[in-house]
């Protein structure tokens, strides 16, 4: 079989592509099923409901007294007290009983003195109707309960069964049929991690998928595997649309490579209505029909599956169930930095929130559309309009939340170095905290001093040398934050080292070997604590880093240096010791430095930052952070000196 490639044609809009699909496919409703009442939260009704009872279905007692008619108390008082007889002229009754004939009022046990054997006397009188239930005072048989459309609650289930309602008809789910194709994928259920291959790539898409799905109201079934074999997924999608799935996803192979089969199935199959979106991620989403039914090609990288369900199959979901599109809450934020953008593409920007004074700051993940992480660590998402170059910082920005506002609220802002003891201190706080979060942002030692000067984080992690005296931090707070009172309080001291493959195939014995012909190294971003403190080794060395090949290749996290290494795209990279042992890899070390957090003396007494250093101070936070490698805690909390 030859391998063409696609080529994107006539690519359309957001707006245009929807435009598109909700046009094709504007028919009915889906047809109803009959379900118990207490089974149906969730569902959504096919036809309204109305009372077949009423509730209450008689007068009823409200409180525990006597039972009486009204008229006969009136005139009573403290002065003049009314007799009555019980079973007589009052009748002892209790919550929820029946009210007796004749009777209209309840007096409250409490209001009542006995007087003598079958005597009681009330000291006021009582009004109609006081402290009785009337007859359908919450629900009135025949009235209307709950319209079609309307969605069943677990409040709906006593309003329903109270009015006498049984069993209801709800709209059907929309059955998904999701296909995960590729040639690459294996099946984590059965496979050990250890068996995992280069190139074999876990597939999880058609889970996520799936789970998105049933949050809609949908429900999905997976199909087995397809390796990338056009006859075999035209098989399977030509099976699945002459069944009863009402909308059909295959997952992968809608790009633009010799082995992406989906255009070409669709277009053998039926008809294909749009290849290629101007949104990032997601541009290679593919929609189109066949047997009449929506058909669509999710791309595989997984970020680019979620923006394509959540802006194309979700709302064609909700459609089919007589429900409004989903929406988030959006709010308004400020970013920590310019954000630059791609003319005539709408990308969807993920990003971290928090809230710093009366602002809420936004900071952007890495746009990989391949990340999972991108939206897991996200709080919102910025939509950037195909019309825009970019954001400016100075500009407020809309965000549609991922996550509550009152949790976002609830965050402590970290800007600055990475250092993966701040996953721990995450995870500590978290577990006696639930409420509170701690987000960090990685941009280097020196951008979380920039953070603080703008005021949009409560600290920064630092571990900034000055190659003058060897001391930490200090002098570079007094340069860059002259006019701003911090406390600085120590982390951790840690070992940083070279980073190289297990064994040292290289044979690497220190910095001097960076600038050998036969070695490929990879650095971390400008402004970053570890660049200073290399380009510091360097000058020591009168080593020229425009002879180190790799020198102007950089990274953000000490992890993504040492995966770099284990992928063997480098022999050697800079970075402390527990990134070289999380991955098994060899380390030689440098120097053992001092990673401090910088924290604005007007954050410093507020409730969130103490936790956050009562948490440091735990003997619990201090054994993890040794546990990990490559850290001493001997000064762990310290407030230090500046």
């Amino acid at each position: 079989m030859s391998h063409k490639r696609n080529i994107y044609l006539k690519m359309k809009t957001l707006k245009e592509a929807r435009k598109i699909l909700f046009e094709q496919f504007s028919a009915g409703l889906l047809l109803g099923e009959m379900i118990s009442v207490p089974d149906a939260v969730g569902r959504v009704l096919a036809e309204p409901v109305s009372a077949r009872l009423s509730s209450p279905d008689f007068h009823a007692a409200a409180m525990d007294g006597i039972a009486v008619k009204a008229e006969i108390t009136f005139g009573a008082s403290e002065a003049r007290p009314k007799e009555l007889v019980i079973d007589q002229d009052a009748f002892y009754i209790n919550t929820g009983y029946v009210m007796p004939e004749n009777t209209n009022a309840v007096i409250m046990i409490e209001h009542i003195n006995v007087s003598g054997e079958n005597r009681v006397e009330i000291e006021a009188p009582a009004f109609p109707w006081q402290h009785v239930r009337k007859m359908g005072e919450d629900i009135v048989a025949t009235e209307l309960l709950f319209p079609r459309n309307h969605v069943i609650t677990p409040y709906c289930v006593g309003a329903l069964l109270s009015g006498g309602i049984f069993s209801i008809l709800v709209r059907k789910k929309p059955k998904v049929l999701i296909i995960p194709t590729g040639s690459e994928l294996i099946d984590w259920r059965n496979t050990a991690l250890e068996d995992v291959k280069p190139g074999q790539v876990l597939e999880t898409n058609s889970f996520v998928l799936g789970k998105l799905i049933e949050s809609c109201g949908g429900a999905y079934v997976r199909h087995d595997m397809l390796t990338d074999d056009q006859e075999r997924i035209k098989e399977a999608v030509r099976d699945a649309a002459n069944s009863d799935f009402d909308i059909l996803l295959t997952v992968g192979g809608s790009s633009a490579g010799s082995e992406d089969y989906t255009k070409a199935v669709i277009t053998d199959l039926g008809k294909v209505l749009v290849h290629g979106v101007t949104i990032m991620p997601g541009k290679p989403v593919i929609i189109g029909e066949i047997n009449g039914k929506p058909v669509f090609g999710i791309p595989g990288y997984q970020v680019s599956a979620i923006v394509a369900f959540e802006q194309f199959v979700s709302p064609l979901i909700c459609k089919m169930l007589g429900q409004p599109e989903k929406e988030r809450e959006k709010v308004q934020a400020e970013l920590t930095r310019k954000i630059a953008s791609k003319l005539g593409v709408e990308e969807f920007l993920r990003v971290k929130l928090g809230m710093v004074d009366d602002r809420i700051v936004a900071t952007s993940l890495p746009g990989g559309a391949g990340s999972i992480t991108t939206i897991t660590e996200a709080d919102g998402i910025i939509r950037i309009p195909n019309h825009i170059e970019g954001l400016n910082n100075q500009e407020p920005v809309t965000v549609e939340l991922l996550r509550p506002l009152f949790s976002i609220k609830n965050t402590i802002v970290a800007v600055g170095s990475h250092d993966n003891t701040l996953n721990v201190l995450s995870d500590r706080i978290k577990a006696k905290y639930s409420s509170i979060t701690l987000s960090s942002s990685h941009v280097g030692s020196m951008g979380g001093l920039m953070a603080i000067k703008k005021g949009v984080c409560h600290m920064a992690g630092s571990h900034l040398l000055d190659a003058k005296d060897g001391s930490y931090n200090i002098s570079y707070l007094k340069k860059y934050l002259p006019d701003i009172k911090v406390k600085l309080v120590n982390l951790v001291f840690r070992d940083q080292g070279l980073i190289v493959l297990p064994g040292n195939p290289e044979a690497i014995k220190g910095i001097e070997d960076l600038c050998r012909d036969d070695i490929t190294f990879i650095n971390r971003q400008g402004g970053s604590g570890t660049r200073i403190l290399l380009d510091y080794k360097l000058n020591q060395s009168n080593i020229d880093p425009g002879k180190i090949r790799g020198y102007e290749n950089e990274e953000f996290t000490h992890m993504s240096v040492a995966v770099a290494v284990l992928s063997g795209m480098v022999d050697v990279g800079l970075g402390i010791y527990a990134a070289a042992k999380a991955l098994n890899l060899d380390f030689i070390p440098v120097v053992t430095e001092e990673y401090d957090l910088v924290i604005p003396e007007k954050y410093f007494e507020s409730e969130n930052i103490q936790i956050l250093l009562e948490t440091i101070n735990t003997g619990k936070f201090k054994k993890s952070v040794e546990a990990l490698g490559g850290y001493h805690t001997e000064r762990t909390g310290e407030i230090l000196n500046t």
